[in-house]
């Protein structure tokens, strides 16, 4: 008889903000100590609740952008515009605040040194593509951090969108395995990628379908829509692709 899948309660947390700092002009870093956190796995997310005075709550959902290795939790939050939620984890949160957090969340998009561990020879030497458009750089941060600090060799790569090298994130974790591309404007001695990420960048940038890649695509709708009927197109099996979406203004085109 197979094993039945136990699905574990996730209770609220009581977060403790460290810092939060501007990542860029629209994204803030935040750092929480959240006490009895159980883990997680590069790629998941959290649930964060605001309470008023009145009872009222909002809850909005984020990736954590930061490797299991680290004890404090990332997340990256857009500033969008007559939001209710993110011009107060943005503009108003300070250390010491506090906030409830709920996860970690997911298993569908996730990725980790103990996938290929577990998978076997043939299935560890599959490589990993990550192809990010925006914010939507967030889980991937702690996906390569992850492959940092456990010293992985299952060759991985990121193709990153942004719309100028102001809106780049995380610079201190992009390695050379990350490859940008601006869609706005570039800056004078820009050596990198500029323009959308299209069929031609798609298949010039990532990992062949022949090497059976494991694909990660996070970013907007749109922009996950059309790179995902893109890889199908240039020959990767869909079973093998992952796809995150999240609205808002996170276009990177």
């Amino acid at each position: 008889m197979a094993r039945a899948a136990v699905q574990r309660r996730l209770n609220w947390l009581r977060a403790t903000v460290l810092e939060n700092r501007p990542e860029t002009a629209r994204v803030h870093r935040l750092l929480f100590d959240v006490p009895g956190w159980s883990g997680h796995l590069p790629g998941q997310h959290v649930d964060v609740r605001l309470t008023a005075e009145d009872g009222y709550t909002a809850q909005r959902s984020y990736s954590l952008a930061s490797a299991p290795e680290d004890p404090r939790l990332h997340l990256l939050v857009e500033r969008l515009e007559g939001g209710e939620v993110s011009p107060y984890l943005t503009d108003e949160l300070r250390s010491d605040d506090l906030l409830e957090l709920r996860g970690p969340i997911g298993g569908y998009f996730v990725w980790s040194s103990a996938v290929d561990r577990d998978a076997g020879q043939a299935e560890g030497r599959r490589p990993v593509q990550l192809v990010a458009g925006g914010a939507g750089v967030a889980p991937f941060l702690a996906m390569l951090d992850h492959h940092r600090r456990t010293g992985g060799s299952t060759p991985v790569r990121l193709l990153y969108s942004a719309r100028t090298s102001d809106d780049v994130l995380a610079r201190d974790v992009l390695g050379p395995q990350t490859t940008i591309t601006l869609t706005r404007e570039a800056p004078a001695g820009w050596r990198g990628l500029t323009g959308r990420i299209d069929r031609r960048m798609l298949e010039a940038q990532t990992f062949a379908p022949t090497t059976r890649p494991r694909v990660f695509v996070c970013g907007p709708t749109s922009f996950v829509e059309s790179t995902a009927t893109t890889l199908v197109d240039l020959g990767h099996d869909p079973s093998w692709i992952r796809l995150e979406r999240f609205g808002g203004s996170g276009d990177p085109s």
